[in-house]
């Protein structure tokens, strides 16, 4: 029997002790399939999302799927689609994930964006600003939170019968890209190419200013009604996000005013470091150039050009006997930089959760985004085959999610970007993870000490299950301990049974026993069999 076919028969049958009763199926994908529930311990109506067989079959990602459904589960907020509950069950022999959601009455913004489409060529500006400014709202909850939704697009946000915003599939993204084993190869990426941030599509770590660029490609796409890059081949997409700059919104509608071409532009940057710092930056500007915008409808200019990245069949492709054309300028691979949440100071200007160039951190300027001499473009060997793993509602031609190997590194950089993270020596030696070594409180406490933030935790969890690396299979990723309080760092440590050093750190700003620093950095790979020994910068709360 057909995927669709197995899916549809899922209506009418009962799920987890026949609480659920599946009905009506209200939308399915590559991914999963929706369908209209009833919830008979509460007496109403739910939506239930079940993820299909072949991920079901993967224990890796159902123990993924379960953490991220939990984490999800402690978001609330109006913009965002509550998640209820969560499980497998075993359906006709097989074991299918699922999760319980708020059901909305209403459509995806897709579809509301087709209908203006229709009607004007794209959304009006206003109207397009303020659906953005919720969008954003809603991100800002789960950025607070530490989680990056690494999938936004109009089929992910679902707008009420009374135009309220609201934004689903927190976690699954992550699940995918972090959870599965055998149905992906590494090195790969799930998200969907239209609204990759240039570091997704470089298979590099992503942080919440991810999440930005794609809710820029979002707007774009309300205020113009059509995609800033787009083509037939999704590596051609993820070349463009890498490789092409955008053409302003206001050379396709030009009823845009000079401010809406700015906060697109700023949204779109390459290096994260210079979109906007967080979520709620973004929002007030959304909402301040909302504010100045007049109601109009749009006007579209006939038949103007977007980007397309066709550039890439001619550049990776060559005719044969033919020399590939020089690539120009490109914008080589960078490690995003981390998102310290707990800004002490929070304000309109300086947002509660910003990143390290707010607290006196000096963004690379463009020398270190510019191609090292005497690279050259690795050849485009072993391409990796693409998985089309879709979620319903997408809402637009080829708007699909897509794992797309890491490979697209070596087709459009000419140059890595190399970090060394320097740290000073000295400090205290722990050979096991001795509680005794743990520098969280100051022997000395001057004037205009901080004392400790013990609510910048992290999860034992993250230490003793670190997530694969993407690279290598044998391989772990290092967890970010960052601007996390030393005693629960200390917790994990032990929990791994690593071993670690530490340095005594003069500063203020976010409190005694904060992590400063840690060396390896977050995201590099090693042997969990042969861990490296870690070395960490620790606040003592006195001022510098």
């Amino acid at each position: 029997m057909s995927q669709d076919g197995a899916q549809g028969r899922y209506a009418g049958r009962a799920i987890a002790g026949g609480r659920y009763q599946l009905r009506d199926l209200l939308g399915e994908g590559g991914m999963a399939s929706v369908h209209l529930a009833y919830d008979s311990v509460l007496d109403r109506q739910v939506a239930i999302k079940t993820l299909h067989t072949e991920l079901g079959r993967e224990q890796a990602f159902r123990e993924r799927f379960r953490r991220e459904a939990q984490a999800v589960a402690k978001l609330t907020h109006t913009n965002i689609v509550s998640v209820f509950d969560t499980g497998e069950d075993d359906l006709d022999g097989t074991t299918m994930p699922y999760i319980v959601m708020e059901y909305v009455e209403g459509q995806p913004l897709g579809s509301v964006l087709n209908t203006d489409v229709g009607q004007h060529g794209a959304m009006p500006a206003d109207k397009a600003l303020k659906i953005t400014a919720d969008v954003l709202a809603a991100l800002e909850i789960s950025h607070e939170m530490g989680l990056v939704h690494r999938d936004i697009k109009p089929g992910n946000v679902m707008m009420t019968k009374r135009g309220v915003v609201k934004v689903m599939d927190f976690g699954i993204a992550r699940a995918m890209q972090s959870g599965v084993t055998s149905m992906t190869q590494t090195g790969m990426v799930v998200g969907t190419p239209q609204y990759l941030s240039p570091e997704q599509a470089l298979g590099r770590g992503v942080d919440a200013r991810s999440d930005l660029y794609s809710v820029g490609i979002m707007l774009f796409q309300l205020v113009t009604g059509r995609l800033p890059f787009d083509a037939d081949s999704p590596l051609a997409i993820a070349y463009a996000h890498v490789q092409e700059e955008p053409v302003a919104p206001s050379s396709i509608n030009r009823a845009l005013p000079p401010a809406v071409d700015a906060l697109v532009a700023r949204a779109l940057k390459k290096n994260p470091n210079e979109r906007f710092p967080s979520a709620e930056a973004m929002r007030d500007e959304c909402l301040r150039v909302a504010a100045s915008v007049q109601p109009a409808a749009p006007s579209i200019v006939p038949g103007s050009p977007t980007q397309s990245g066709a550039g890439v069949g001619s550049a990776v492709f060559p005719p044969i006997d033919q020399t590939p054309p020089p690539q120009g300028n490109v914008q080589t691979p960078y490690q995003p930089t981390p998102h310290p949440y707990g800004n002490p100071t929070p304000s309109a200007h300086s947002p509660a959760y910003g990143y390290p160039q707010q607290q006196g951190y000096q963004a690379p300027g463009p020398a270190a985004y510019a191609p090292q001499q005497g690279a050259s473009t690795p050849p485009p060997y072993n391409l990796a085959p693409q998985t089309t793993v879709a979620s319903p509602g997408g809402g637009g031609k080829g708007n699909k999610p897509v794992i797309i190997g890491s490979i697209v590194v070596s087709l459009v950089a000419v140059g890595g970007l190399l970090a060394a993270l320097m740290m000073n020596s000295g400090g205290s030696d722990d050979a096991g993870g001795d509680p005794s070594a743990s520098p969280s409180v100051s022997a000395t406490k001057e004037a205009g000490y901080r004392g400790p933030d013990t609510t910048k935790t992290i999860e034992t969890t993250e230490c003793s299950e670190p997530e694969e690396s993407y690279n290598d299979p044998d391989q772990v990723r290092m967890p970010d301990f960052q601007y996390k309080n030393w005693d629960s760092v200390l917790e994990c440590l032990k929990a791994a049974g690593w071993h670690y050093t530490t340095n005594d750190v003069d500063e203020n700003t976010f409190g005694d026993g904060t992590v400063m620093k840690q060396f390896p950095e977050k995201g590099t790979d090693f042997d969990p069999k042969k861990p490296p020994k870690m070395q960490f910068d620790v606040s003592t709360g006195n001022p510098s």
